[in-house]
């Protein structure tokens, strides 16, 4: 079960402390669009995101998003001038791992945000990298993600009965 906590929680992606992260050597940020970053229904990003995403840069970090949404990661990577990568249905794990080799990173220098436990954290853990949930951004979601979510919860019940994670309750 531990392979589906997250190292970090945190309400939304506006509320992690990138400062601290880096601090701790975090130098690369795997973020997933959907939402995690954006919304669903979201078709190009807004300024918050535009704002989010250039305070990151200029902190040093690399950014690379990824997606599902070939069309749509296209538009955000254009509009954000940051690396994408679009996931497909591959194994998330070994696109992680590619991602460590094609950027020469160290797993101890790179950090997942995502909003699925069930998909997005575990693999991360798999790989090794640090791992950071947030809630999702909006309401509506993929009908695979609805299936997810359903699995999600049974997991998260069992992690909240034996006192390893609580929905709502948010750590660094």
């Amino acid at each position: 079960m531990e392979k589906y906590i997250p190292d970090i929680y945190q309400k939304s992606i506006y509320k992690i402390n990138y400062e601290s992260l880096y601090s701790r050597g975090i130098k690369c940020l795997i973020i997933d669009l959907d939402n995690t970053l954006a919304p669903i229904t979201l078709k190009t990003p807004n300024k918050k995101i535009k704002d989010l995403i250039s305070s990151l840069n200029k902190m040093g970090f690399k950014i690379i998003i990824f997606s599902r949404s070939l069309k749509k990661t296209k538009v955000f990577s254009d509009a954000l001038g940051v690396d994408v990568l679009f996931k497909s249905f591959n194994s998330l794990k070994k696109i992680f791992t590619k991602i460590i080799a094609d950027y020469n990173l160290d797993i101890e220098n790179v950090a997942l945000i995502a909003n699925q436990m069930v998909k997005d954290i575990k693999c991360g853990n798999l790989v090794g990298i640090t791992t950071i949930l947030v809630n999702p951004i909006g309401k509506k979601e993929y009908f695979t993600t609805y299936t997810s979510r359903i699995l999600e919860n049974i997991i998260s019940k069992k992690l909240r009965e034996n006192d390893l994670f609580t929905k709502g309750k948010y750590y660094e």
